[in-house]
Order: C-alpha cells, then sequence, then structure tokens
C-alpha cells in the first residue's frame, strides 16, 4: 500500500512533466489564491519527505500483469518503515510525516535489544528493565540456542507421532492447523536463568543481565491433547520424548499427564507466526515448565513408559543439591520476582516520588503476592498487581516510593496460589548449595547509594 500509493502520486508527476514539452495552454483568468499556495507548499513539504525515505520506499509500482499473464512469486515486503532522528522535525504540527508503510517500526527514541553473548550455543537476553506492563514483544524475546537457530521450510515441516499409539501419524503444519486450536498466555523461562547473578555477580549488572532468560505473551496453536486422540495413546504410556529439528536434536521427556493437560503445538506468538529463533514453524509449549523442556522445532514425540534419560536431562538440566544427591525431572519453575526499576543504571533524585515496579511469576499457578522492601527487608510492603493477573504469565506489580536521600537496599518477594514464598539469598544457599546451577529462585536486591546511583546487591 504504500509503495502505491506513494509511487502512484510520483507517476502522476512524471506524466505531467511528460506533457510540458508541448506548449501548454495559456490559463484562463491565472491568479494567486490562498488554496493555490496551501497546496504548493504542501506538495513541496512531501517531496522533501520523500526525498529523506529509502530507496526501496521510492521504487515505482508495479503494475499488475494483464489476463493469461503468467504470474510470478511475490516479492518480499520493503524494509520497514524506519526512522531516523534527522527525519524528526524541530515542529512536527508544521511538517507532514512520512506515509504508510508495508511494517511498523519503532521510534528513533526508543531502542530496546536483546543482548546476545553466544555464537551457535548461547543465550540473548530479554531488556526487562526497557520493556512495560507483561508482554514481551516478538522481536525481544529471549534466546537459548544449542546448535544455532534452525531454518526450516513451512512446507516440508512435519511432526511424527509413533510410539505407544493405534496410529503412527506424521502431521505438517496445514494438518495443525485445520485441528482446533487455542491460545493462552504463558511466560518461559530458561532454568539458568540468573546463573550469572548466583555464580558471578557483578554490581553492574542489569535487570536484563541477571534475570533476562524469561519472556511471556500469548501463544497459538493445537493442545497436545487433542493430537494424542488422533493418534490414540495406550494405557502402558505415561511419558513422551520430544525431539528437536535443530542441529542438536535437542530431546526432553515429559509425563503424559502435562501432555493431557496445557501442553500444545504451538505456531504463533502475539498475533503471528513463531519467529524463527523462537521455533518457526512450530514448538512444543509446556506452560510453567522449564524452558529447555519446551522442545523448539519439535519434529517428533514419542509414547513410551518411562523418560529418555537424554543428554539435556541427565548430564545438563539436573540440580545437585546441598546433601550430595540431584534432583531430577525438576520441571516446575519456582514462584520468582525481580523489580525492574528503579535498577541499575539508573540515578535517583531524593524526595522525588517514583514507582518501584518489576515482574513476578510462578509455574504453578498465580501469583497472588508480591511483597516489596526497601531497608534490605527488615520491612516489607505489599504492592499492587496489575490485572488481569493471569496464571502461568508475568505478573506487574508497583508499588510508589519517594526516596529520602539515604542508603536503600530495595527487593521483591513473589508468593504464589500455592503458598509458595519466593526464598532470601541466605535460604537459597542453604536448600540447594554452592553447586547448584538451575532454577535462581531467590529475591534479588538492588542497593541505593547516598548520590542516588543504584547498583545490583551483589551479596544481600
Amino acid at each position: 500500500m504504500h509503495e502505491d500509493e506513494t509511487t502512484g502520486q510520483a507517476n502522476e508527476g512524471s506524466a505531467a512533466n511528460g506533457a510540458s514539452s508541448e506548449k501548454a495552454p495559456e490559463p484562463r483568468n491565472a491568479r494567486v489564491t490562498r488554496r493555490g499556495l496551501i497546496a504548493a507548499a504542501a506538495a513541496s513539504a512531501g517531496g522533501a519527505i520523500l526525498a529523506r525515505l529509502p530507496a526501496e520506499a521510492q521504487a515505482p509500482a508495479t503494475r499488475p500483469a494483464p489476463p493469461g499473464a503468467t504470474q510470478q512469486a511475490p516479492s518480499p515486503p520493503p524494509s520497514t518503515g524506519s526512522f531516523d532522528l534527522a527525519s524528526v522535525p524541530a515542529d512536527p504540527t508544521r511538517a507532514p510525516g512520512p506515509p504508510t508503510s508495508a511494517l511498523g517500526a519503532r521510534s528513533p527514541f526508543e531502542t530496546p535489544a536483546r543482548a546476545p553473548v553466544g555464537v551457535l550455543s548461547g543465550s540473548s537476553y530479554t531488556p526487562l528493565h526497557q520493556l512495560t506492563g507483561t508482554v514481551t514483544p516478538s522481536d525481544l524475546v529471549f534466546e537459548r540456542h544449542h546448535a544455532g537457530v534452525a531454518l526450516i521450510d513451512p512446507a516440508k515441516y512435519e511432526l511424527l507421532i509413533h510410539g505407544l499409539v493405534d496410529r503412527p501419524t506424521v502431521f505438517t503444519l496445514d494438518d495443525l492447523r485445520r485441528l482446533p486450536n487455542v491460545s493462552l498466555s504463558c511466560f518461559l523461562e530458561c532454568s539458568g536463568n540468573g546463573r550469572g547473578a548466583f555464580k558471578t555477580p557483578k554490581r553492574e549488572m542489569t535487570p536484563q543481565a541477571i534475570d533476562g532468560l524469561t519472556s511471556s505473551g500469548e501463544w497459538t496453536g493445537v493442545p497436545v491433547a487433542v493430537l494424542f486422540h488422533e493418534v490414540g495413546v495406550r494405557r502402558g504410556a505415561s511419558w513422551f520424548r520430544a525431539e528437536g529439528g535443530d542441529a542438536s536434536r535437542l530431546s526432553r521427556s515429559v509425563p503424559v499427564e502435562k501432555g493431557l493437560g496445557d501442553a500444545m503445538i504451538a505456531f504463533a506468538f502475539n498475533g503471528e507466526p513463531l519467529r524463527p529463533a523462537n521455533g518457526y514453524p512450530a514448538r512444543l509449549l509446556l506452560p510453567g515448565y522449564e524452558g529447555n523442556a519446551n522442545v523448539k522445532w519439535v519434529r517428533r514425540i514419542e509414547l513410551a513408559d518411562g523418560p529418555g534419560m537424554f543428554r539435556d536431562e541427565t548430564s545438563k538440566y539436573t540440580d545437585p543439591l546441598a546433601n550430595g544427591t540431584a534432583r531430577q525431572f525438576s520441571l516446575v519453575m519456582d514462584a520468582k520476582s525481580i523489580i525492574t526499576a528503579p535498577a541499575h543504571p539508573v540515578r535517583l533524585t531524593p524526595n522525588v516520588w517514583t514507582q518501584i515496579t518489576g515482574i513476578a511469576w510462578t509455574g504453578r499457578g498465580k501469583i497472588t503476592r508480591v511483597d516489596v522492601s526497601t531497608d534490605g527487608g527488615a520491612n516489607w510492603l505489599v504492592a499492587e498487581l496489575q490485572e488481569p493477573v493471569i496464571s502461568l504469565a508475568h505478573t506487574r506489580f508497583r508499588l510508589p516510593w519517594k526516596w529520602d536521600g539515604k542508603p536503600a537496599v530495595l527487593m521483591s518477594r513473589a508468593v504464589d496460589e500455592t503458598g509458595a514464598v519466593q526464598p532470601t539469598l541466605a535460604e537459597f544457599r542453604a536448600k540447594r548449595g554452592a553447586g547448584t546451577d538451575y532454577h535462581f529462585s531467590y529475591v534479588r536486591a538492588w542497593v541505593v547509594e547516598p548520590d542516588g546511583r543504584v547498583f545490583f546487591g551483589v551479596d544481600v
């Protein structure tokens, strides 16, 4: 639409220019009018704006092919209608803005971005401190890959379900879309989220660096229970084993009860197809379970009478405990919260009201309360929870606060509907031990110094 409308005007201008080579008739009663001046000024301003647009936005429109002509596959849409600071006028009320575009873009004054730390087997952190509300934009959803991002042709995508079933079946992406679909909102969190803050903490860490391996939004797909009904799961099946379609073929085992509950094969997020880094064209979604079990690019599900004991649930994603034992298949994520503002690198002004805000989540249902402390846990106040509070999704909390200019320590403590309370760092260390490597659910702290600077509470 953007190109057609813009170039339609340009084509008309070109036609006028071509006609001017012939002698034009003298206008009758030619005179300068106010309407004519306004029209001329608008045309001049529009030409100046058009000149600042990217080259692809000024490309001539493609005329429709005549009847019977061979149709070619459509070319991809032009790049986003991006803006830069140079395009911002001193007074936007005195100059028309750019035309419509194929894809929307953020304001040049807003630049949230993930923080990638790996190449093939690595992570990319969501900028929690730059987000509001509870929904993570699709392009800011955290990443954790074991062999890079799998690029899969949706026309070739297949999901095999076999094992202890009556009717082994291969489902295409079109098959999944034709079956009854549902949408639900839930968070995803890497079970290693918070590892850096626990093992190698630094005062200059931001909320993104501490807990950026979590995101939340609306997922759409077909319930796994529907697929199990289609294939006829046999009575002896107690686990299902999911395998990903990336180069690592990451595999995880999941109890059948979860598959018969709220699990789904998701193919959309926040109203659009999954992004490749998020599992396009389809992934396993297990609300409330650790992120690694939500197998991306899922290509095979085997029904079995026990777990597969794969590499990613034995040598990895198993929790060593303080007593020398280890817990395995600790799939459900614990109650957790983090203050996202004020946080590093913010600097506070004394005696000015501000808002302590952050997110809380739990794999066991709803967050029922978030307590906030400004004195290192000596006293707690109940924060306001943003409605609606959705089960298994990020919950936004807020508490107004006026900093008095004295040292302060900010903390948040989540409580979920099972009564589980987010533990302190000391309680977490005593129960889990120094060698623990997953599910870092302890209370985070922010230290406010006398000059207003805010730093991560390394050992608070």
